[in-house]
């Protein structure tokens, strides 16, 4: 697709020749008096194209904005039917190159498209750019492409601004051909330069080509503004390049909300968590007030770090310059709560939002699943649907998720089946990898596997993945090699099959079998991620990393506390000693497990005072255990 294209579209002899005759008379005459057959239409008479002319002649009276307002907004009614006599010499280059007029507005861009024929000594680049931009503005990308290709045809030239506009137009109707060959005409009208043009070309390549295309049209630009920073940090943070979005952002002469907005919300998107943090704190020390747009993105880099005391800290902020918090802050809250185990901060949250959407009621089902309440995720997905909430794909994945992390085999099948029959389109493989999961987990093997034959694709690594780990929790050994055959054929560098198949010839006692899968892990260079946990206390951020014997740390008060609960746990294997010990229903037996723990098992000069902290602890471990 090209700018001879939208040239072709509208029927013209050559490239360069834009001559039209004027309407033929039978068509404004099949306006005024449509066809018997036509029964639904708009009547119009459209101006005379000569009373136009005349208006612009005497512009001088009458203001150039109601002139383009002829153009920027639809005027006057026009007829919703098309005639054989008004639009035969379009219809035929409208097969070959896919841009059509867009229905019934075609009348005013006729007019537009007529003013280059009868009055094009009236014509200025500043009207026609206003013209091209309101178009545009209407999303009418194709007309305002072909508007622009008449004008290169004409005696006008195109500024600065022109470029900008049709730039940005071409970005939207994902045409990165045609915005090539604008960037082709700026080149040779000596305006790849401008700030304005260089922008624009940022963000075209940025969107949709490459980021070395987007950082050669942003080193061509001469005096690069705010925006093009932005716009090039945003590319190279789109494309995982941190450090480089890092050293633009601190080559940046000056700095805006939008700016730092790009850093913290790239840094989230990119796993960069820490950093989305640290540059949202280094925003509110320079000054800067965050906006709608900020916080969302801080307090989403918060929860992925499970980082409740900066959490906390965002919500005030969000409430002491925002105010009143909108649903996108809002539902940030709720996830943000109960990822990090808060679940009634979390409902406060969702009390609290006035107008709570279907994102609202997804984060907390997601919640619920995330602290393995299913019971409670299910409750509420049944209230979401009692008040006309229409659930959609993310709604049936969390309600899966919270079954299955809750061991509710049946009530997840039931789900499933129901969305089967009523929603099909709601169903994606991710939630055919929850139901797998689901039946492996509880050990129903057969099941899984017929589901499996069942499904209406291939199964990928994932669900091999899952059935893996229903084996090793279960000790299936024949069933997870032939997982791990699977898993191995679709990527035979994937470490992770290896060991969890050891893990399970470890737990059943065939330790050559464990022997040969560590020598191959070796001969084939495959290296281990060690697992890591971590938790705040206090503002301290503790981690930890499976067999660290490098710990430095071994007196300090929550490792100690750690390493009691561990000990008793191998102590007390065969009973439910969190039963015996720890009542979730109650904050005060939670306080009075750990001093009983801390009795029985402290042998160093220490005085543990159940808090808050400790109990936040316990429950990090009790997750850590998979209880």
């Amino acid at each position: 697709m090209n700018l001879c294209d939208f040239c072709s579209t509208r029927s013209l002899c050559n490239h360069f020749n834009f001559r039209q005759p004027p309407p033929a008379v039978t068509t404004w005459n099949h306006c005024r008096h449509p066809p018997p057959e036509a029964t639904s239409f708009s009547l119009v008479i459209p101006p005379p194209v000569s009373d136009m002319k005349t208006s612009i002649q005497h512009h001088t009276k009458t203001p150039i904005k109601n002139i383009i307002s002829r153009f920027s907004t639809p005027h006057f009614p026009f007829c919703t039917y098309q005639t054989k006599t008004h639009h035969s010499h379009d219809k035929t280059n409208f097969l070959h190159t896919g841009f059509q007029p867009n229905g019934s507005d075609s009348i005013t861009f006729d007019v537009a498209c007529n003013m280059f024929d009868e009055m094009p000594e009236l014509l200025t680049v500043g009207l026609v750019t206003e013209i091209i931009t309101s178009f545009s503005k209407q999303s009418r990308h194709e007309d305002a492409i072909y508007l622009f290709s008449r004008m290169l045809a004409s005696t006008i030239r195109p500024n600065e601004f022109t470029f900008g506009t049709v730039l940005n137009t071409s970005t939207r109707l994902g045409k990165v051909g045609v915005g090539k060959q604008i960037h082709g005409c700026a080149i040779k009208t000596s305006l790849c330069s401008n700030v304005f043009v260089g922008s624009a070309l940022v963000d075209l390549y940025v969107k949709l080509s490459s980021i070395e295309e987007a950082q050669k049209a942003f080193e061509d630009t001469e005096y690069p503004n705010v925006v093009s920073y932005t716009t090039l940090i945003g590319g190279y943070l789109k494309s995982g390049r941190f450090e480089d979005a890092l050293r633009v952002f601190n080559e940046m002469p000056e700095r805006n909300v939008i700016s730092w907005n790009a850093m913290v919300g790239g840094c989230s998107k990119i796993g960069h968590n820490e950093e989305a943090v640290k540059f949202f704190i280094d925003m509110l020390r320079e000054g800067f007030i965050p906006n709608e747009s900020t916080f969302p993105c801080a307090i989403s880099a918060a929860s992925n770090i499970a980082s409740l005391g900066f959490g906390r800290s965002f919500h005030a902020c969000a409430i002491k310059f925002l105010g009143k918090l909108n649903d996108f802050v809002g539902n940030s809250l709720i996830s943000f709560y109960a990822k990090c185990g808060s679940m009634k901060d979390s409902l406060l949250i969702f009390d609290k939002i006035c107008k709570r959407n279907v994102v609202s009621w997804n984060a907390v089902i997601c919640g619920y699943a995330h602290n393995g309440r299913g019971a409670e995720a299910i409750s509420l997905f049944e209230r979401m649907c009692s008040e006309g909430i229409k659930p959609n794909k993310v709604s049936l994945l969390g309600l899966l998720l919270a079954c299955n992390h809750a061991g509710l085999v049946d009530e997840g099948f039931l789900y499933f089946n129901k969305a089967r029959i009523e929603s099909p389109n709601l169903l994606k493989p991710e939630h055919y990898a929850c139901m797998v999961d689901l039946l492996a987990r509880s050990g129903r093997f057969t099941e899984a596997q017929n589901f499996i034959r069942r499904m209406p694709f291939n199964p990928g690594i994932g669900f091999w993945k899952a059935i893996l780990g229903g084996c090793q929790i279960h000790h299936n050994i024949e069933l997870g090699e032939l997982a791990a055959k699977n898993i191995l054929a679709l990527d035979p560098d994937d470490v992770s099959s290896y060991v969890m198949m050891s893990n399970a010839h470890s737990a059943a006692g065939r330790w050559s079998d464990v022997a040969r899968l560590r020598t191959e892990i070796q001969e084939k260079g495959m290296k281990r991620i060690p697992g890591s946990s971590w938790i705040e206390v206090k503002g301290k951020v503790h981690a930890f990393l499976k067999a660290d014997e490098n710990n430095n740390n071994k007196n300090d008060e929550i490792d100690v506390l750690l390493r009691i609960f561990l000990l008793h746990s191998r102590e007390n294997e065969s009973s439910d000693w969190l039963n015996n010990y720890c009542d979730f229903s109650a904050i005060e037996n939670l306080g009075r497990a750990i001093q009983r723990l801390v009795t029985k098992y402290n042998t160093q000069i220490l005085v543990i005072t159940p808090t808050k902290e400790h109990i936040d602890l316990l429950a990090f471990y009790l997750i850590c255990l998979g209880t």
